[in-house]
């Protein structure tokens, strides 16, 4: 059925995307008067963020200085010269540096939104110039989803494997003490009180009430706009721009089965989420997926790239030579009792102490430990090195640590790992040659790594590859854990094995924009009435994962950037 065309809408701002870049943007222009609309292609509001850990890297905060931590004049910006490489912009550099402190500030002051920040969590490569050991990354406090009314029922929930019987676990402290749950009285009373009130707000809800992380993040965004009235359109895709002459006015939005023409006074915000389910564009800039399709992400299927092509008509420009296009991370494929399947995105049991990866030749390429985007980077350039075809790699431990930990979906003690086992996406066997005859790698291999690993685990010092090495790797060890709290020997049978891949956890390779979130051509022109924000602007990182939240940390920023750039006379486009 043909849709009917509709005129009428007019807006100061279009916002295009309901993720963490989108709705800060709407916020910070209403709070200055504008009138805003949202539009999100999907049923449900939340994008990325909602599926995401909702920590933002963002350095110099009053909630670090509240901490006593002090940014050393200069350090951020010489951390983000060196991880930015080739890609180092510094006038977008410079805009995030100011900007973030004033952006948490205003979120903080102004709004809903909360953050939660830890005394100690590492920058990704601390040791790097300008790295430091705390006080850039913060997390979203959680949040109680009754504030939405109805409007939780469209919030986009979390991925399910990162969840324990449909409740999400927070990051930091929460996540410390049911890792300890039979190990500390205090750990075990706080686990057993969170399950009880999730179960009650499921038996009068429908669903736990109790929001965290990203899923946390997107619901206070919503609430903040609610707050503000900035209408959300659902289920209402852009399908192209409105343009004169050279400038951007409008765009228009299919909306409950008509064509809007929503015209703009100030301009058109892009924050559609990237492209990571794109994938001709992943066929082109993923050098492990050759036909674009040996990838597989958590990110929301809906997010194939609408806002970058937008950009792209209007004659915005994605720089192909980034380092990297996305955000890598390695992850399992977990086969669900519906009959769909998983991504489970592994960010931290690498790190714990009892486990190794090896690749499909049986030797191990990396330290464990490193951030899920070096990791990914190491798999990728060993398999081609080694030639050993499809990119992927074994998570290998023994009996004790997966009881211990858990490994990817698999849950510690005492939830039973029986349907993991049976779906074939947990591999065991009685002894490393037969765990690795199960899984297609050579013993002899196999057996050496192992007893390599072994042999360090006294000394605390991993010969091969420095795992535990770092105040990051120390980080997401076990503390409890020594002389290296990263490394225990890999011994009691029987042993398992996890199969992973490469995914992502959002994109990189947005559109050129300049510091005030103006989308640019080619040749570096502004093209008027349009801004990027997001996973469809390029990443300020050039390409690169400098530490925890350095994805929201900028949509936030730059949100806030865009929406007081849009607040501004000098965004009016000229008619």
């Amino acid at each position: 059925m043909m849709s009917s065309q509709s005129h009428g809408a007019e807006f100061d701002v279009l916002v295009i995307g309901t993720g963490a870049s989108g709705m800060a943007t709407a916020v910070t222009a209403a709070s200055q008067g504008l009138k805003v609309l949202v539009v999100e292609k999907g049923a449900l509001y939340g994008g990325t963020t909602a599926r995401s850990g909702g920590w933002l890297w963002v350095p110099g905060t009053h909630l670090a200085t509240e901490q006593g931590i002090h940014e050393m004049p200069g350090a951020a910006k010489a951390y983000l010269k060196d991880q930015g490489g080739t890609h180092y912009d510094e006038a977008r550099v410079d805009a995030f540096l100011a900007n973030g402190p004033k952006a948490i500030e205003f979120f903080t002051s102004k709004t809903c939104l909360q953050f939660d920040m830890p005394p100690v969590f590492p920058d990704y490569h601390a040791e790097a110039p300008g790295g430091t050991a705390g006080g850039r990354s913060m997390v979203t406090r959680p949040f109680d989803a009754r504030q939405l009314g109805d409007k939780v029922k469209t919030l986009a929930p979390p991925v399910p494997e990162l969840t324990v019987f449909g409740m999400m676990l927070g990051s930091g402290k929460e996540l410390w003490h049911f890792l300890r749950a039979f190990k500390s009285v205090e750990s075990f009373l706080y686990v057993a009180k969170r399950f009880g009130l999730h179960f009650l707000d499921v038996l009068r809800h429908g669903r736990g009430m109790t929001l965290t992380n990203g899923n946390a993040l997107a619901g206070r965004l919503a609430k903040a706009g609610m707050d503000l009235g900035i209408p959300v359109w659902l289920n209402s895709p852009a399908k192209k721009l409105i343009m004169e002459g050279d400038s951007v006015v409008g765009a228009v939005i299919e909306h409950e089965g008509r064509s809007v023409e929503v015209r703009v006074r100030r301009g058109v915000v892009l924050a559609a989420g990237g492209f990571p389910h794109d994938i001709e564009r992943r066929k082109q800039l993923f050098p492990h997926a050759p036909t674009g399709r040996e990838h597989f992400t958590p990110s929301p299927t809906l997010n194939t790239g609408d806002g970058v092509r937008l950009g792209e008509s209007a004659k915005g420009w994605v720089d192909p030579t980034i380092p990297n296009a996305a955000a890598w991370c390695p992850t399992s494929l977990v086969p669900r009792s519906d009959g769909s399947t998983g991504v489970m995105p592994h960010f931290i049991d690498r790190a714990k102490p009892g486990v190794i990866a090896v690749a499909a030749d049986g030797h191990r390429f990396s330290n464990e430990a490193f951030s899920y985007h070096d990791f990914v980077q190491d798999l990728v350039k060993a398999c081609k090195q080694r030639n050993l075809g499809e990119v992927m790699c074994w998570l290998i431990c023994d009996q004790h640590h997966l009881r211990e930990y858990g490994l990817g979906a698999v849950a510690k003690f005492p939830l039973p790992i029986g349907r993991h086992l049976r779906s074939g996406y947990l591999k065991r066997a009685d002894t490393l040659a037969q765990l690795a005859q199960t899984i297609g790698v050579p013993e002899q291999a196999l057996a050496q790594e192992v007893a390599t690993f072994n042999r360090d685990v006294p000394s605390g010092v991993d010969s091969q590859f420095a795992k535990g090495s770092t105040a990051y790797n120390r980080y997401q060890g076990d503390s409890l854990v020594q002389p290296n709290p990263c490394m225990a020997p890999i011994a009691q049978g029987p042993f398992y094995a996890i199969r992973v891949v490469v995914g992502e956890i959002g994109t990189f390779a947005g559109l050129l924009t300049d510091a005030a979130c103006r989308v640019l051509t080619q040749d570096r022109q502004v093209v008027s009435g349009l801004y990027a924000v997001g996973n469809d602007a390029a990443s300020v990182m050039g390409g690169n994962y400098p530490g925890a939240g350095i994805t929201l940390g900028p949509a936030i920023t730059f949100g806030y950037v865009a929406g007081m750039q849009l607040a501004s006379d000098a965004s009016v486009i000229s008619r």
